[in-house]
């Protein structure tokens, strides 16, 4: 992107400002952002908001590094952990809450988002498959463990289009067209 795209507008605010915001009207709480860049500006733009933060031992590094950070400052009053990318605009509280609505309700201990054919995040993870996620290294949030799980998880299917991600500049003006 040439620049930090946590930071881009997308309808008057940070891109990471509204993922945080869903997240906080879905319930989620506490809410972690786990940051790599600009480690400053991430805490202005979030400023006011109940986060907490945790750095990236490897922001360009895998996926992994960013989880295990994320799931360590959890702490031990969390039992289940939502895992999303602030890069995904589309999605909103109302996916993030039916995913822990399942998980309140007792259905699983893995809600797993699918877009057609694609499993994305947002997926919530109870506190059971934490040991897995922390033993998994690399790409996709932890897909690998999504995958040995599939069987029992709960799936919630959501439109395709809300799938999309932003990751270079013409993905980012198609947002905003």
């Amino acid at each position: 992107m040439g620049r930090n795209k946590m930071l881009l507008d997308v309808g008057g605010e940070t891109m990471l400002e509204r993922a945080v915001r869903r997240a906080l009207r879905a319930g989620c709480a506490p809410v972690v952002v786990v940051f790599g860049h600009e480690p400053e500006r991430v805490r202005a733009a979030l400023s006011g908001l109940e986060v907490s933060f945790a750095m990236s031992p490897d922001p360009g590094g895998p996926t992994s590094g960013s989880l295990h950070a994320g799931l360590r400052a959890l702490g031990p009053g969390a039992d289940a952990a939502v895992v999303m990318l602030a890069d995904m605009p589309h999605v909103t509280g109302d996916m993030i809450d039916a995913l822990i609505r399942s998980h309140v309700e007792g259905a699983s201990s893995l809600a797993v988002s699918r877009y057609g054919d694609v499993l994305a995040p947002p997926l919530l993870f109870a506190r059971a498959l934490w040991p897995e996620l922390l033993a998994w290294h690399g790409e996709g949030c932890g897909k690998t463990v999504v995958k040995a799980h599939q069987s029992e998880a709960v799936m919630h299917d959501w439109p395709p289009e809300r799938l999309q991600d932003i990751d270079t500049p013409a993905d980012y003006e198609q947002l905003a067209r």
